[in-house]
């Protein structure tokens, strides 16, 4: 009877694993799909930028209060802290300048995230221009590609 007792978990467990079913495959995913998904946020954000909107541009960001923006050694986190900064740093369209992103590259991770990396530049009249380098961790959202993850550095 004792060896009975012992035998049952295990004969239970076996039970269990032959009737569950197997894993699922990872889902299939369509990576030109993901990047044209990345690139149309990028676009959209070079658009909004250029007409004068902070608020626009940031719409390419997670409203979330885990987004993390690392740039010029400050770490900032969550959507509000990240758009009061660049309102700080960006007072008017003098300031901000035309935006446009070079040298590009997407890497689709998933039918819900890529990494995108690439250059930026800013040519201004007054201020003279700047430029640097970003890399994002991007998420398919409800509201479409929004970067949960910045880092941008300066020449």
């Amino acid at each position: 009877m004792r060896q009975f007792l012992f035998a049952l978990p295990a004969l239970l467990l076996l039970g269990a694993c032959a009737t569950a079913p197997p894993p699922a495959a990872p889902p299939a995913f369509d990576a030109e799909d993901v990047r044209e998904g990345v690139l149309a946020t990028l676009d959209a954000q070079v658009e909004a930028w250029n007409e004068g909107s902070i608020r626009g541009f940031m719409e390419g960001y997670a409203r979330t209060d885990t987004l993390v923006f690392l740039s010029g050694g400050n770490i900032r986190r969550g959507w509000q802290e990240s758009y009061y900064a660049y309102v700080r740093g960006y007072p008017d369209t003098d300031a901000m300048g035309t935006l446009s992103f070079e040298e590009i590259e997407i890497r689709p991770l998933s039918s819900l995230h890529a990494l995108a990396f690439g250059r930026w530049r800013l040519t201004r009249e007054s201020a003279g221009g700047a430029a640097g380098w970003f890399s994002l961790l991007v998420q398919r959202t409800p509201d479409g590609w929004l970067v949960v993850h910045d880092h941008t550095s300066s020449d």
